[in-house]
């Protein structure tokens, strides 16, 4: 399996390649030259979500140096739950929260991680590899746990001085060691662009071995795909029926993952996405031109993104204008709605969910009550209790695994963008 650039102007990589690469080198990110197919035993409804992620992967890393060690990477990524809670006869919810940053971004950080050390390891090259990654809030805190202390790998965090939480910035500070953390007056499109055009700099190149943690790497966006294909294809034992698929998207990294999944055979009926205030998505399917513009902050914070560095891979599988109009769906989601939502699914289901999972629910509630839905929780609410226990009148517990990291001391350094 070789892997593209959505600019065309890149040779084509093998996976281990694009993961160390990051960005293309004309600035493009990387794509499979053909989209596989599920197997068998990736649709098998009764195997354990390990042997799924292998089975999902596994043509994406044919002939690839890491091909003999996927089983055992995926083992070790994937080594905590991921259920399908019941919300109404026809809706589940997939909560991604259960990782040890309590985020869904802990699936696509860990196998990364993994990958990247073992890669790191057989290298020639003298110097270590510093991963760049700018966070909207929860990215950030995934990959400074899944990277924290891994072998010949630094890892350099950016993230906006106000526009994470205070839970999210504990996450991003607590590390040390091998890990340091920015604080960046600006937005995480300011973040965003200082690590693209670091990538870019011949002078830093030749200094540093660079490499990408954000969900423009490859390496972070095919461990999205299973979890998709996990869903669905439970979903559809279970009841019979193709789910849609309801995503809140920010960098779109993680929407990416569902139409990816899609294209390769998984149970989906489609796919539709939730945004916050942000709208440049539903604005581009609405008037034709894709005009990026400065992020808006709002209460779910990871999805504050003006400008979606995954639209360039969504429009790569979706050239046409008009195919992407019926493919793609995007509906914009305010604060206010988003407070309601959290409200509403709290008194209506006991169900406590955090500010990006309360913008699927009111998309489901909005515009597909009559369908089979599949709901994406990207995050637990103990991250945003400040916004979640004043809604809901009483405390959220937090998880076990975000204990010590909440207690830890904060490092980092503040910079201008």
């Amino acid at each position: 399996m070789k892997f593209v650039s959505t600019r065309n102007a890149s040779p084509a990589l093998s996976a281990s390649e694009a993961i160390l690469q990051g960005l293309a080198p004309d600035g493009g990110l990387y794509v499979p030259e053909t989209m596989p197919e599920l197997s068998k035993e990736a649709l098998d409804p009764s195997i354990s979500y390990a042997r799924r992620a292998k089975a999902v992967l596994e043509p994406f890393f044919r002939d690839d140096k890491l091909e003999d060690s996927l089983g055992e990477l995926c083992e070790t990524a994937f080594s905590f739950p991921v259920p399908l809670h019941p919300l109404t006869e026809g809706v589940r919810v997939l909560e991604l929260f259960h990782g040890p940053t309590a985020a869904f971004k802990d699936f696509g950080a860990r196998f990364l991680a993994l990958c990247m050390e073992r890669l790191s390891d057989a290298s020639a090259d003298p110097r270590p590899l510093t991963i760049l990654v700018a966070t909207s809030g929860d990215t950030g805190g995934a990959v400074a746990a899944a990277f924290h202390k891994r072998n010949r790998i630094s890892v350099r965090v950016f993230f906006p001085e106000n526009g994470i939480s205070a839970r999210q910035k504990k996450q991003l500070t607590c590390w040390g060691d091998n890990v340091s953390s920015f604080s960046v007056r600006g937005t995480f499109d300011d973040c965003q662009r200082m690590v693209k055009e670091a990538f870019r700099s011949e002078k830093i190149n030749a200094r540093y071995r660079l490499s990408s943690a954000n969900s423009i790497n490859l390496g972070r966006l095919l461990p999205q795909t299973v979890y998709y294909a996990h869903a669905a294809v439970l979903y559809q034992a279970e009841t019979g029926n193709r789910p849609v698929v309801v995503v809140p998207s920010g960098n779109v990294g993680n929407a990416v993952g569902a139409y990816w999944a899609r294209a390769m055979g998984a149970p989906i009926a489609r796919v539709a996405l939730a945004v916050n205030a942000n709208r440049t998505i539903p604005d581009f399917l609405a008037e034709g031109i894709y005009k990026p513009r400065p992020s808006v902050r709002t209460l779910a914070n990871a999805m504050d993104v003006g400008d979606p560095s995954n639209m360039e891979r969504l429009r790569f599988l979706f050239p046409d204008l008009g195919a992407l109009r019926r493919q793609v769906s995007a509906e914009s989601v305010t604060d206010e709605q988003i407070r309601s939502t959290i409200k509403r699914t709290y008194d209506s289901f006991d169900y406590i969910v955090c500010p990006h999972t309360a913008t699927a629910e009111y998309v489901r509630q909005r515009r597909l009550q009559e369908y089979p839905t599949v709901l994406v929780s990207t995050a637990h609410p103990a991250k945003f209790e400040t916004v979640v226990e004043p809604l809901i009148g009483r405390p959220v517990p937090v998880p076990p695994a975000l204990q010590p990291l909440l207690a830890a001391e904060s490092r980092y350094e503040t910079i201008d963008s």
